[in-house]
């Protein structure tokens, strides 16, 4: 996918000061057109750094969600060279038993298993089939399938520049919610001790180095509705997400990690089909607490 993308075939100009965005489908852009994307709106943004160089950005957010995808996406980035990574995340991509379960994950097993080496996570990928007839083109014909496939999408991308369903009406995130406090299989009152992947937070910020990273809790709707005292949204609960905003926030202290804690910055009415997803209006308050905080010109 990275050979498809605008980033490799774009020399980096002398004065350009390059941000990559990685992250999950609220960086993709469900039901955004590119310019609509947080990297979209931030890019038209003209913006430039304090010595003068003009702000380019590039969107490498992957719908799911998951820390070990995002940490694939920025290995493979590094290569070309950015200056500055914004890093937005929430709490669905933390749990330590959905890491793999993402599609781009469990189908580039041998990269994840090489990460998970390298940064000593606390993850165990599974066994990658020796099978003989596994590795036949009959017992490939469907990952074939899917390349050829994926390759006539592409033509259709490239020519179009849509890589998405816009649809005409969608069922809106849920105001009223259950009366529910479970989180996953976690119950009140505390997150398991080690429930969170901070680990590969940490693995990220060491493959980016000496790039500053800046790690961004994105906003998430906060219902006003039924049973909206025991859970913020579909997703969270309210005590699991307060203890995972103080845990993000507690690790950031202790490693000197950059950080925007921007959970509340976008009103529920400004959410289209998930919690975490925004119409461009709500895009567009983000772009303006992001630029308001000076982690990238400055």
């Amino acid at each position: 996918m990275f050979a498809s993308h605008k980033l490799d075939g774009t020399p980096k100009a002398a004065d350009e000061f390059r941000v990559i965005v990685v992250g999950d489908s609220s960086v993709w852009g469900t039901l955004l057109k590119p310019e609509e994307t947080l990297a979209g709106l931030l890019d038209a943004a003209a913006l430039q750094t304090a010595d003068g160089k003009t702000v380019r950005v590039y969107n490498l957010g992957y719908p799911t969600l998951s820390l070990v995808k995002d940490l694939m996406a920025l290995d493979q980035s590094m290569r070309y060279h950015p200056d500055l990574i914004l890093w937005p995340v929430t709490l669905e991509s933390f749990p330590r038993g959905r890491q793999l379960e993402s599609p781009i994950v469990a189908n580039n097993t041998r990269r994840v298993a090489e990460l998970i080496t390298r940064y000593n996570l606390n993850l165990v990928m599974p066994e990658v089939s020796t099978d003989f007839w596994q590795r036949t083109i009959i017992g490939q014909r469907r990952a074939l399938a899917d390349l050829l496939r994926l390759q006539l999408y592409g033509v259709m991308w490239s020519a179009t520049g849509i890589d998405q369903v816009y649809p005409a009406d969608y069922e809106p995130a849920a105001r009223d919610l259950k009366a529910d406090e479970s989180f996953h299989d976690w119950q009140p009152p505390a997150i398991p001790a080690d429930g969170l992947t901070l680990d590969v937070l940490a693995a990220g910020m060491k493959i980016a180095g000496e790039v500053p990273v800046v790690l961004i809790n994105e906003p998430i709707l906060i219902s006003a509705g039924a049973n909206s005292n025991i859970r913020y949204n579909f997703y969270y609960p309210r005590w699991a997400y307060d203890q995972y905003r103080q845990a993000l926030a507690d690790a950031s202290a202790a490693n000197s990690w950059r950080y925007l804690d921007l959970w509340d910055a976008v009103p529920q009415g400004h959410f289209t089909n998930s919690a975490i997803h925004l119409d461009v209006e709500g895009v567009g308050m983000l772009v303006q607490e992001i630029v308001a905080s000076g982690v990238i010109t400055q």
